[in-house]
């Protein structure tokens, strides 16, 4: 008999402890929902934008600018020009015409720095890179294209011939002649209409007498080329 109460007592004694740890194993798995699970991700992402910061801040720290070339003209008629530019003290620039190496210098102080350097005959692709003291290299900078052209454009004059004489009501010419692709032509300062041919012409009234008349062909490198008619016209 007292052992059958004994074990009733125990039974009760062991649901009493089982309910009592679903309850404390049910309010710990609330208080992990409620406040461990955000704490996690919290934390979690605070790792991973701290190595993004850092990842971004080494990144940033390596970089190294590429310099800025300044050139005034797109084409030039002198094999040798000044190429300026600026990029960060105690560097050194490395110069490249058309993809070759050809001149080294440093920046100065104030952070620029310039060139004197032979352009080829035709089109030159100019770019530059920075070299710093530990010897990071930046990217090559954006490209400066210079056309160096050394010869004088063509120019022929079809019409009037030299020396002709216009008489009566015929006070004005047609001036006409060819030239080079990418020329201006002036008549007497006037400038010429030039057709997809290269062809010009240009009306030029004329005044009583001698009348001297003066073309010249220019290209977008200075070359220039002249030519000088004389007509009369006798009213």
């Amino acid at each position: 008999m007292n052992r059958s109460r004994l074990s009733r007592k125990l039974e009760k004694q062991t649901i009493k402890n089982l309910i009592l740890s679903v309850l404390g194993i049910i309010v710990i798995l609330v208080a992990l929902i409620k406040f461990g699970i955000p704490l996690l991700v919290n934390l979690s992402l605070f790792v991973s934008e701290d190595k993004t910061q850092k990842s971004t801040s080494k990144k940033s720290a390596s970089f190294i600018p590429p310099p800025i070339l300044n050139y005034e003209y797109d084409a030039t008629n002198s094999a040798q020009v000044k190429i300026e530019g600026s990029a960060s003290p105690n560097q050194i620039i490395d110069l490249y015409i058309n993809g070759n190496l050809v001149d080294k210098t440093e920046t100065k102080d104030d952070s620029s720095f310039y060139f004197e350097t032979l352009l080829v005959s035709g089109e030159n692709m100019i770019r530059a890179k920075a070299i710093t003291e530990d010897g990071k290299e930046s990217s090559l900078s954006e490209s400066l294209t210079v056309t160096f052209k050394g010869d004088a454009p063509s120019l022929e004059i079809i019409s009037p011939p030299d020396s002709q004489v216009f008489s009566k009501d015929k006070n004005s010419v047609e001036i006409k002649g060819t030239t080079d692709p990418y020329v201006r032509v002036t008549i007497n300062n006037f400038w010429a209409i030039i057709d997809e041919k290269n062809n010009f012409s240009y009306i030029l009234a004329l005044k009583d007498g001698e009348n001297e008349i003066k073309i010249v062909a220019q290209d977008q490198a200075g070359n220039k080329t002249e030519k000088t008619i004389k007509v009369t016209y006798n009213p």
